[in-house]
């Protein structure tokens, strides 16, 4: 009597919880697709999930975004499995160490990593709460794990864009205003990134925080879910070509295994869709490929929509595109993944144990040598990535040198970083080390080269034996262990790393008058090359707490001053020479707004706030015409198409400004305009005519076309290293170039170019006629204007935040061009 009870009072309980547990469209107080939710609601709408159905659901909270919203995690399955979710989460990762015998597959979707792709979310309410309620079978041998928003603050700039300016209801004419969203959109994150190309460079905190929960699980499958323009139809897997080598038979077999599952249920609606084309799996740092670089089946989804679709919206071909279409979509291609990995858990964990296993790559060891400063920078992204590493404990290193292109040796020592293959993470190791990706097919949706040595500036070698290495040897940063008295003349320090260009902006923002070396010097015996920073007493003498400030300061940047009692030095120029120039604290403006990439002015603003942490001021071009120039000592123009917004009467202004002493950066794009000005020296290389003339065939035009274009290749630049904008830099810099654009050296100011025969790229590809036209050109340069300077920017140092080679010159283009 007593068992039969407690059963009916099981029943009951199980019976108020499911009454209770509602539909996003019941919760939220409207039909899914006929609003878009807020992410407030969003995290509501979950937290009412795992407090109703909390023997199925877990919400994990993995932290905030820059605009304090909250990123959360929903952690999915049948009861038995959340009880033991840890159990069984450290079951999987032994298989890792080939240990394990875990039989659930692990299925990760991330959903709104671009903002204004909004369906995303509002797909994610509906397939969980069908999981919780239609579908738990899936869940016996399943652990689904949910992010309903990646970038929350690009989605919400999105929300409320639409909002203030859709109609009253919604219209599906795309001439709207509601179908046309603003310079500054939805897709990217507060900082204007691009966050699915992030992944491996983690610049942003959104990724910073996801990837250490990532890592934590390593999932068997992860789908990113995103939109494309409104006319393409639904785009799944399997990717296109180029995949990357190191991608394995079951990961293409099995992106074709769910592919052909999730086409059985468009097949039966009669919707349209498209694979094998456009989305390929190369570049490193997306949210398909990072995945299948540790392991996972990566793929992406692509629903037709985007920011240009809003509640509703009529296609060149006459349909209307409703929300509740593109959620339907998302939601059958996200339970069709569930239901194949359901149904291939034990073949899913074979494999990645099978993954995990010892590979022989053919570089066993990547050995780096560099500045301090820049090893620990790498080693800070190779320990949030959980790459092990090492100190050599050799002499020597052999293997191909990426500087010369050609096998040989570097001397070596307890400060060379190792990086071995033989270890967890070694595929992605090979992945993001490796000198030249092997590509299987030139058209690219990405980016072709990437190879941190070259984005990092290190010397390397990568070897095809092991390396010899230390896993122990303890933190190699510069410590600050330094004296001050009063009887010091100056304090030097060094001017090779961005490092010391942060320790720079934190001396001019503290008001600690600071010199630099136009020409290399020796004292007490110690050689000092230019960009040399030199603090003196007698500068700073009236500077409250100088002492205590300057040592606090080198203290946070663990800078090792060299104190000395002269200003007399044994060979180059003494300190009170004219070539011992005083640096001081520049007012800087960043135009912002339609002329400008929204990419790349982020990368700019991100590297003043978020790196070198110097005040900016932001100009945006609605009211630039109001701002009276003379207030600010630089003026950047990031790329963009200024052909209409550089008029003449605004460079007429712009070269009155220059002028009187004022100094314009401009990168790329800006860089076309400024070439048609006849008073500035940019000018942009003409095409040499060629007498042979080809038809090309209609099929073949997209290969054609190619042959012009440069996919994002390093290229080996020369440098005038005597030049303030190379102050830090050897002879040579590898420069990231991701365009044909070529401009012409300059009369005076050359400072990174290309010669005759350096348009082969190191690394990555560039199509002949592309390679035939940059020859002789110009990378960066610097033009004396009047009282001011133009410095030139061709190629981009600053590309998503990760060239880390190219921070010190964009500093030097602020300070030390003077």
């Amino acid at each position: 009597m007593k068992l039969l009870v407690s059963f009916f009072a099981l029943c009951i309980c199980l019976s108020v919880s499911a009454q209770e547990l509602k539909s996003p469209s019941e919760f939220l107080g409207h039909e899914l697709g006929t609003q878009f939710t807020r992410h407030h609601r969003v995290i509501d709408y979950y937290k009412h999930l795992s407090e109703s159905a909390s023997e199925m659901v877990q919400l994990e909270y993995y932290g905030q975004t820059y605009e304090s919203r909250p990123l959360a995690l929903a952690y999915i399955s049948s009861a038995e499995n959340i009880k033991n979710l840890e159990k069984i989460r450290l079951e999987h990762l032994k298989n890792t160490d080939g240990d394990g015998s875990p039989t659930i597959a692990i299925v990760w979707m991330s959903y709104n990593v671009h903002g204004n792709e909004s369906v995303g979310t509002e797909a994610s309410m509906k397939t969980v709460y069908e999981l919780l309620t239609e579908k738990t079978e899936y869940l016996k041998n399943t652990i689904v794990i949910v992010d309903p928003c990646v970038n929350p603050d690009g989605r919400e700039r999105y929300v409320n864009w639409f909002y203030q300016f859709k109609n009253g209801p919604s219209t599906v004419d795309p001439n709207s205003k509601e179908h046309h969203e603003p310079w500054l959109n939805g897709r990217p994150n507060h900082y204007m990134f691009d966050l699915n190309r992030d992944w491996a460079w983690l610049t942003q905190v959104e990724s910073q925080q996801r990837i250490k929960k990532y890592n934590k699980w390593l999932p068997h499958v992860h789908v990113d879910f995103h939109e494309q323009g409104v006319d393409n139809p639904y785009y799944f897997a399997p990717a296109a070509e180029p995949f990357h080598e190191v991608i394995t038979d079951f990961q293409r077999e099995f992106q074709t295994t769910v592919g052909k599952n999730h086409a059985k249920y468009f097949d039966a609606n009669g919707w349209f869709y498209f694979t094998k084309e456009v989305f390929d799996l190369l570049y490193p740092s997306y949210g398909d490929t990072y995945p299948t670089y540790n392991g996972s089946i990566g793929m992406t989804y692509e629903q037709g929509g985007s920011g240009s679709a809003g509640l509703g919206v009529i296609s060149s071909i006459g349909d209307t595109l409703t929300l509740k279409d593109r959620i339907l979509h998302h939601h059958t291609t996200g339970l069709s993944t569930l239901e194949v990995a359901s149904q291939n858990a034990i073949r899913l964990n074979e494999e990645f144990k099978k993954f995990y296993r010892p590979k022989d790559y053919k570089y066993k060891s990547y050995v780096l040598n560099g500045p301090n400063d820049k090893l620990n920078v790498l080693t800070q992204l190779l320990e949030a990535h959980e790459i092990k590493y090492g100190w050599a404990n050799t002499k020597t290193s052999k293997g191909f040198n990426y500087s010369t292109g050609k096998n040989g040796q570097i001397k070596t020592s307890n400060h060379s970083l190792v990086i071995d293959t033989d270890q967890k993470k070694g595929t992605l190791v090979k992945v993001l080390f490796e000198p030249n990706t092997k590509l299987t097919d030139s058209l690219t949706y990405d980016i072709t080269a990437w190879s941190l040595p070259y984005a990092y500036g290190l010397e390397a070698i990568a070897s095809e034996t092991k390396v010899n290495a230390d896993l122990d040897s303890g933190n190699i940063m510069k410590t600050a262990s330094n004296h001050y008295t009063n009887n010091a003349y100056a304090f030097i320090a060094e001017w090779n790393s961005f490092n010391d260009a942060q320790f720079l902006a934190d001396l001019l923002k503290n008001d600690i008058k600071t010199r630099y070396a136009k020409v290399p010097f020796v004292l007490d015996g110690v050689s000092y090359d230019r960009g040399t920073l030199i603090i003196t007493k007698a500068d700073n003498k009236n500077t409250p707490d100088f002492l205590n400030t300057l040592s606090a300061l080198a203290t946070k940047h663990k800078q090792v001053l060299n104190s000395t009692d002269t200003g007399f030095v044994e060979d180059g120029k003494d300190f009170g020479s004219a070539s011992v120039q005083p640096l001081k604290e520049m007012k800087v403006a960043i135009l912002s707004g339609k002329p400008t990439s929204t990419l790349n002015f982020g990368e700019i603003w991100h590297f003043f706030e978020q790196q070198l942490n110097y005040p900016a001021t932001i100009l945006d071009s609605d009211y630039f015409k109001n701002i009276d120039l003379a207030q600010y000592d630089i003026l950047i123009l990031p790329d963009g198409n200024y052909k209409k917004f550089l008029n003449e009467s605004r460079m007429t202004e712009l070269k009155d400004w220059i002028n009187e002493g004022g100094k314009l950066i401009a990168l790329s794009g800006a860089l076309k305009t400024l070439s048609k000005e006849d008073k500035f020296q940019l000018k942009a290389k003409q095409n040499e005519t060629d007498s042979t003339t080809v038809i090309p065939v209609y099929d073949h035009n997209q290969r054609n076309q190619i042959k012009n274009e440069i996919t994002g290749a390093i290229f080996k630049t020369k440098v005038d290293y005597t030049h303030p904008l190379a102050y830090g830099y050897g002879d040579s810099y590898f420069s990231l170039k991701l365009g044909g654009a070529a401009y012409n050296y300059l009369e005076t100011g050359t400072v990174a170019y290309l010669d005759l025969d350096n348009t082969i790229p190191v690394s990555g590809f560039a199509g002949s006629d592309a390679q035939a036209k940059i020859g002789e050109t110009l990378i960066f340069g610097v033009e004396k204007y009047g009282k001011g300077e133009l410095v030139y920017l061709v190629d981009n140092p600053l590309f998503r935040g990760f060239w880390e080679n190219g921070k010190l010159l964009f500093a030097n283009a602020l300070f030390m061009v003077n």
